[in-house]
């Protein structure tokens, strides 16, 4: 029972959550911009290069025999992993950058002078009063 409540404790601290949080949004992210090269961008340049459909590019290492497929290298597929990563590496640059200027905009804040001791101010409270008469 022990071992459970301790899994408890750590399954629900605040870490794990974000960190959890954050691998569902990455592979949502993930699949979005997947979807963005293979859809969006690698078509456009594909027609550039002469209507070359990158996501079949392949090289036979050996033709099929019978029932067994095909050995291909689909470079094709790697270049459109390769723009994937290259995308999302970028995005997540951008996210970091920008929370580290949000980050130094904080640090930069002055600091609120430190308030004086009840003596001093009492002492300030006299001489304004004097000042007065």
């Amino acid at each position: 029972m022990k071992m459970l409540q301790e899994f408890k404790a750590f399954a629900m601290r605040g870490n794990v959550v974000d960190m959890a949080v954050g691998i569902i949004i990455g592979g949502a992210f993930g699949k979005i911009v997947s979807s963005f090269v293979t859809d969006v961008i690698m078509p456009p340049i594909g027609l550039l290069l002469g209507g070359i459909d990158f996501s079949n590019l392949a090289l036979t290492l050996k033709a099929a025999e019978g029932d067994q497929p095909a050995v291909l290298l689909k470079y094709g597929m790697f270049t459109n992993t390769v723009i994937d990563f290259l995308i999302i590496a970028f995005a997540i640059f951008m996210v970091i950058k920008a929370m580290n200027t949000l980050k130094k905009k904080e640090e930069e804040k002055p600091a609120a002078p430190p308030e004086p001791p009840a003596d001093v101010k009492l002492l300030t409270e006299i001489r304004d009063l004097l000042k007065k008469q």
